[in-house]
């Protein structure tokens, strides 16, 4: 059992997307989601959608993923650029639970893909004392004009996330 990352090739306004449909098969799936507020039928409704209409993460093996993914020809695996021929990207177990976690854990997470992230943006090196996020271990990160603290979780040449943090739970690395 592994953290595949996967690429849904439907419409973002479709019915049944991949990770719904992933779900109703019995997979685990996690997808990045984030409130939004659309119009619809002239009545502003409150929406939860993906960050990226075309990634989600499905825990599995590759040979029960393999009949799925053939049989739905909008469904993909995601390949890294230069990996090895055949090769889907994939994120350990453990980078994935921790991200999962710290998305749960904030009302308002921010999504950076890597090349919206400068130098600039990453700041000290913390560890998390206290708190749901306790042993997290990570960089600050450096908004100008901002007073929230923020924690950011990567899943390496994937997406990275940016938590709200508890000042008082902060302990400086050096």
């Amino acid at each position: 059992m592994q953290w595949f990352v996967l690429r849904d090739l439907k419409r973002p306004n479709a019915l049944r997307p991949a990770y719904k449909m992933l779900a109703e098969e019995g997979l685990e799936v996690f997808t990045p989601k984030r409130w939004i507020i659309r119009t619809v039928r002239n009545k502003r409704e409150r929406l939860l959608v993906p960050v990226i209409p075309d990634l989600l993460f499905a825990h599995s093996s590759r040979s029960e993923l393999d009949p799925i993914i053939h049989q739905t020809s909008t469904l993909q695996y995601r390949f890294f650029k230069g990996g090895g021929y055949g090769e889907p990207m994939r994120v350990a177990t453990r980078e994935m639970e921790r991200f999962i976690m710290a998305v749960s854990t904030s009302d308002s997470p921010r999504y950076y893909t890597p090349e919206e992230i400068t130098s600039a943006m990453i700041g000290r090196k913390i560890r998390i004392i206290d708190g749901p996020m306790n042993g997290y271990e990570g960089r600050l990160l450096n908004i100008r004009g901002s007073r929230k603290k923020r924690l950011m979780v990567e899943l390496p040449n994937i997406l990275t996330v940016a938590v709200e943090v508890n000042p008082e739970y902060i302990e400086f690395v050096d």
